[in-house]
């Protein structure tokens, strides 16, 4: 047994029977955003900002999922690449972005001290 195994989606049923009406409302809201009939985002690039989502989040199933889905929507493998440095490139800039505010607390502290 692992933290993440491909079956895992069947405890979903559990969690259908537990909040049936936010479970609901949420898959039908998921399914909206992901493949409505008047989205303007080609089902492509779509699945592919869902895999760099998935990639920052780190969500093993989300990742897995919607890799397939941008495959089966066109998704060539150079531009899953390409997703995929994009997504680490904005999560390293957060890294380096959040630096900022750690250098603020840093010069406050100091003055504080003084």
């Amino acid at each position: 047994m692992s933290y993440h195994e491909h079956n895992d989606h069947q405890y979903a049923k559990h969690i259908r029977a537990g909040a049936p009406e936010a479970f609901k409302a949420f898959m039908a809201w998921d399914n909206q955003v992901l493949r409505g009939s008047n989205n303007v985002i080609s089902r492509k690039h779509t699945e592919l900002m869902a895999v760099a989502v998935a990639l920052t989040t780190q969500c093993a199933y989300c990742i897995e999922a919607h890799t397939k889905a941008a495959h089966s929507a066109g998704a060539t493998q150079q531009e899953l690449a390409e997703t995929v440095m994009i997504a680490a490139a904005l999560r390293a800039g957060g890294g380096y972005a959040h630096g900022f505010m750690a250098m603020k607390f840093f010069d406050q502290a100091e003055t504080n001290a003084a």
